[in-house]
């Protein structure tokens, strides 16, 4: 990199910093109010909720690098052209083709910081905040592994190997006891649903402790009373965002082979691959509009400007999210349709200004 390219990738770096500190800032005041009202449910105290704040702070800053990549951009280039230097840089000969070259090396070391972040910090981070959250508010229900449970119901003790999203449980496990704490059966389910407001065990082995020893039941189905509904178990569901890229599509093939639905899932992945690509497009789209206010010397109107195109694309991204849900759109097409109308978008006015 020459000496050009460092001194505009600081000043873009540091614009992008101070906006990702105010945009983190503002998501996590909003979260804060949110989860405020929960505290006082079950074990979830104050402390607990500025734990879970903390471990949600990588998510937030994963999905907000688009949005602080084009207002940093926007605002880098903006302080450049208040004190004449774009100017300056022009009449050395540089074009605006070169200065996008430049940036979009700047745009390169901000895509590496999100995919780190995004892979390693964020699913850990978020596993950790949802689980420590869900005990808190299900105090009966703990969660020791990415996938499986341990509950307690009156005198039972209840281990789930794994919930799937629709709520069916797998390698389900349950230990009863007696008052005075001795085990009088066991039972192993291969997996267990809720239906008509009970759950049904499948493939049921029981064994009952009795004073002359053991008796074994085999049942194909059976009933299972336990005040565990729904509710309570759906928070501890695998989510998305507690998953890299590589474990989605994982886990992806996992649901498949278990007959669920995996649209939420797929769109996450999708949307992951093409986190680095919002990033270029976002950036992209700052470097005309910026020149573009040089030439009519409305620089004041940038940051507004920027503002808006960026939650423009962060509506539009989460509106096809949905749409993929609700309609069942393809979820690659919908993380890719948002990227692509922007793109079309930036490269259309770049071409205008160069």
């Amino acid at each position: 990199m020459t000496i050009f390219d460092w001194y505009l990738g600081r000043t873009i770096f540091k614009y992008t910093s101070i906006v990702m500190f105010v945009l983190v800032g503002l998501f996590m005041f909003i979260q804060f109010l949110d989860e405020i009202t929960r505290v006082g449910t079950g074990n979830y105290e104050f402390f607990d909720m500025v734990f879970y704040l903390v471990l949600s702070t990588p998510r937030v800053v994963y999905e907000i690098f688009p949005m602080s990549a084009l207002l940093g951009t926007m605002l880098g280039l903006s302080s450049l052209a208040v004190d004449s230097e774009l100017i300056v840089m022009r009449a050395s000969g540089m074009s605006i083709l070169g200065i996008s070259v430049s940036v979009m090396k700047t745009a390169a070391v901000i895509i590496l910081a999100a995919v780190l972040i995004g892979e390693f910090v964020t699913p850990y981070a978020e596993t950790q905040a949802q689980r420590g959250r869900s005990e808190a508010l299900q105090k009966s229900v703990s969660q020791h592994s990415d996938f499986g449970l341990w509950m307690r119901d009156e005198n039972s003790i209840i281990q789930v190997g794994e919930m799937l999203p629709d709520l069916k449980l797998l390698n389900v496990k349950i230990f009863e006891f007696d008052d005075a704490g001795n085990m009088r059966a066991a039972a192993v389910a291969d997996s267990g649903k809720f239906d008509n407001n009970q759950w049904i065990l499948y493939k049921l082995r029981q064994s009952i402790f009795i004073d002359k020893g053991i008796k074994t039941i085999h049942l194909d189905s059976a009933e299972w009373h336990s005040n565990l509904g729904p509710k309570v178990l759906k928070v501890f569901l695998v989510r998305p965002e507690q998953l890299s890229a590589l474990d989605l599509n994982r886990y992806i093939k996992h649901l498949e082979e278990n007959s669920q639905n995996t649209d939420r899932y797929e769109l996450a992945f999708w949307q992951k691959i093409s986190s680095p690509m919002a990033i270029i497009v976002m950036v992209l789209l700052g470097i005309p509009f910026v020149f573009r206010s040089v030439r009519s010397g409305g620089v004041g109107s940038t940051l507004f400007l920027g503002i808006m195109l960026g939650l423009i694309f962060f509506a539009m991204a989460k509106g096809f999210g949905f749409l993929v849900l609700i309609y069942g759109i393809p979820p690659l097409a919908g993380a890719f349709i948002p990227l692509l109308i922007f793109l079309v978008i930036s490269l259309i006015m770049l071409k205008k200004v160069a």
